[in-house]
């Protein structure tokens, strides 16, 4: 891990961009959630990537490029292979841990907490 000191906040597009590059690197070799993100849901990276980046940017700096609905999204995927509270709790151990590797400061502890009510309000949602 890099010392806090000289870790970058996600306080930038290309601060998250860099962020979003290095979780999505994470999440495809995990043996528990690749197969969700290239089997089930079938991402093309090409397309995806660019979303989620939009998407954290959305959510951490305002910006307003991202429109789509994401609980639809995830309805749908839920509809081919049921999410279960491991998966929620393991995307969010990755992002921390992708956080916790290579940023610091205000915004990255504001995506922390974005993050994890993102995990939750899912996890609640698409149970019910």
């Amino acid at each position: 891990m890099t010392p806090a000191s000289i870790r970058p906040d996600l306080s930038s597009a290309s601060q998250i961009e860099h962020f979003v590059d290095r979780f999505y690197a994470r999440l495809l070799h995990d043996p528990q959630l690749a197969p969700i993100f290239l089997e089930v849901a079938q991402i093309d990276l090409n397309t995806h990537l660019p979303l989620i980046k939009s998407y954290w940017c959305k959510l951490l700096l305002g910006d307003r490029t991202y429109r789509r609905h994401t609980m639809n999204i995830h309805r749908e995927l839920h509809g081919k292979q049921p999410l279960q509270a491991a998966d929620f709790q393991r995307w969010l151990a990755m992002f921390n841990a992708t956080l916790d590797d290579g940023f610091f400061g205000q915004q990255t502890e504001r995506a922390r907490r974005v993050a994890a009510a993102i995990a939750g309000n899912m996890e609640t949602s698409l149970s019910s």
